[in-house]
């Protein structure tokens, strides 16, 4: 197989420095094996993107996200105005805040109406309105996933909820189905007691 030299003409003879029994193969072997590489490489990829695991994982990620925002929505735009009505607040619970230090324009006593106003006078606030509001957002996605895996756990047989009990020896957390404790690896049934 010809090659094609320095000086841009074509020749049979081998490459300096190889052996007269050379004939071309050895770049082709080089760019076959690159190619092997990179397929491989490709297809173990797609192997492992499209597993059923990761695809589980994602799509409960996803579900996950939209059902965070639809109980913040629960919680901001159902639950917090009527409480807010209520006890006596007169604004929404978000918009509850404590001036600090007063910005320019600060007038003393009542002296910025919502919580932007007082950022955009540069006046530092303790916004503990939003803190509860988050607080509240976050306890009422905690109740509804434990519902949710509670429902689950009732209609499957595959335990989402872990119950545990303390280990009678080392006061650890177990599952109150374990025979023997995972840390001390004494055994739950009283053998330990009747040994002694």
């Amino acid at each position: 197989m010809p090659r094609l030299t320095t000086e841009g003409t074509y020749t049979d003879s081998p490459p300096p420095g190889r052996s007269a029994s050379y004939d071309g193969d050895e770049d082709d072997d080089f760019l076959d094996r690159g190619r092997a590489k990179a397929h491989r490489f490709l297809h173990g990829f797609i192997d492992f993107a499209f597993q059923g695991n990761v695809l589980e994982i994602a799509f409960g990620l996803i579900i996950a996200s939209m059902f965070t925002a639809l109980v913040t929505s629960l919680v901001t735009d159902i639950l917090l105005p009527p409480i807010s009505v209520l006890l006596p607040l007169n604004k929404n619970l978000e918009e509850k805040f404590a001036v600090l230090k007063g910005g320019s324009n600060y007038k003393g006593e009542g002296g910025y109406n919502t919580l932007k106003q007082a950022q955009a006078d540069g006046a530092v606030v303790m916004a503990y309105g939003f803190f509860l509001n988050r607080l509240i957002n976050f306890i009422g996605v905690g109740m509804s996933l434990y519902g949710m895996a509670a429902t689950y756990q009732f209609f499957s047989k595959d335990p989402i909820i872990k119950r545990t009990v303390r280990c009678r020896y080392c006061r650890k957390n177990i599952s109150e189905k374990a025979a023997r404790c995972i840390n001390c690896t004494s055994w739950q049934d009283g053998r330990e007691d009747r040994l002694f």
